[in-house]
C-alpha cells in the first residue's frame, strides 16, 4: 500500500514541484493543502505517513503546524519536514525544536528531498 504524504505549502507552484518530486518516488500519495488551516482538517481524516510543510503561510504558519502536529499523541511519531525561504541558523533551529525532523531551504533538490523521504519512509 502507498504511504501517504501530507503536503502544506501556500505557492501552488511549489507545492506541485514537491508533488512531481514525490510522484518520480513511485508508491508514494500525496494529499496537497493550501494552508495549515487546511492542514489540520486533513489530518484527522487521512492516515498520513509524513508531513511537509512550508512555514511561512496564511491563517496558520507552518511552526504553528509543527506544533501541533508534535503536541498532538496520534502524530508525535509522524515524520515532519520543513520547506522554507528563512533558511537563517535561527529558523533552522526553532523549526527543529518545535519537532520537525529535517528542514529544507527552498530551493532545494529533488534528490535531496527524496533521500530523507527514503530515510523516513524508506
Amino acid at each position: 500500500m502507498a504511504k501517504k504524504i501530507l503536503i502544506a505549502e501556500d505557492s501552488a507552484t511549489m507545492r506541485s514541484l514537491i508533488v512531481s518530486t514525490i510522484s518520480a518516488m513511485g508508491n508514494y500519495e500525496t494529499i496537497e493543502a493550501a494552508n495549515g488551516f487546511e492542514a489540520l482538517r486533513i489530518l484527522p481524516q487521512e492516515k498520513v505517513d509524513l508531513v511537509i510543510t512550508d512555514i511561512n503561510m496564511p491563517d496558520i504558519n507552518g511552526l504553528e503546524l509543527v506544533s501541533f502536529i508534535k503536541k498532538n499523541p496520534n502524530y508525535q511519531t509522524t515524520p515532519l519536514f520543513i520547506v522554507s525561504t528563512e533558511g537563517s541558523d535561527r529558523d533552522r533551529e526553532k523549526g527543529m525544536a518545535l519537532g520537525a525532523d529535517a528542514y529544507l531551504v527552498k530551493p532545494f533538490s529533488p534528490v535531496e528531498l527524496q533521500a530523507l523521504i527514503n530515510k523516513y519512509l524508506g
